[in-house]
């Protein structure tokens, strides 16, 4: 029903069912993982109304198990990707898990699949440092770009009567820069990749 895929390794798709409706993948040497994709086979469905909170677990300094909600899987939204490099430290939260007794080793992680209520699901609130950014680097880059440039171009803006007369040089008005600045911000936001065109 599930998969499990971490870069550089092969995918998991044998989950270990622990309860009627809990499913477990191991994931061994986890200190080593940045990222983790959880996404649905497509050979069987989740009943109508239903869906999967995802959940990440690392045995804390003592072994005990610390669970954390990463967020869903859905029939609607069957594939998700969550950022697990900074929740090792974190601490848990109310989990589905807790009662069952699942082997396991010191050095690997499980991410579990609790099937619930899809109205259970939106009241749940997954841990915030899990969610991958959904704007891609160049997006990211282009605002942080943006952002210097005006920052920049603004340390150098004169009121009119501290300009001193030099007729080789040209001055632009701030306020065109800012609406330059502003109107690419703008067209970003609707279609990152416009500048194509």
């Amino acid at each position: 029903m599930f998969g499990c895929l971490v870069a550089g390794r092969l995918v998991q798709t044998a989950a270990q069912q622990v309860a009627e409706d809990k499913f477990v993948f191991d994931l061994p040497d986890y200190e080593n993982i940045n990222h983790v994709v959880v996404f649905m086979l497509g050979t069987i469905p989740f009943p109508e109304g239903m869906g999967g909170s995802v959940y990440f677990s690392y045995p804390d300094s003592n072994g005990v198990p610390v669970w954390q909600l990463l967020g869903f899987v859905t029939n609607g939204k069957p594939s998700a990707i969550f950022k697990i490099s900074g929740l090792k430290s974190g601490e848990g939260s109310q989990h589905p898990f807790g009662a069952m007794n699942i082997v396991r080793t010191p050095s690997v992680a499980q991410i579990g699949i609790s099937v619930e209520l899809l109205d259970s699901l939106a009241q749940q609130t997954p841990v915030g440092s899990a969610a991958v950014s959904s704007v891609d680097s160049f997006t990211q880059f282009t605002q942080k770009m943006l952002d210097n440039f005006y920052n920049f171009a603004s340390s150098f803006a004169l009121s009119q009567a501290q300009m001193t007369p030099n007729p080789s040089e040209m001055f632009i008005p701030a306020n065109v820069v800012l609406k330059w600045y502003e109107n690419f911000q703008r067209r970003l936001a609707q279609n990152p990749l416009f500048w194509k065109t």
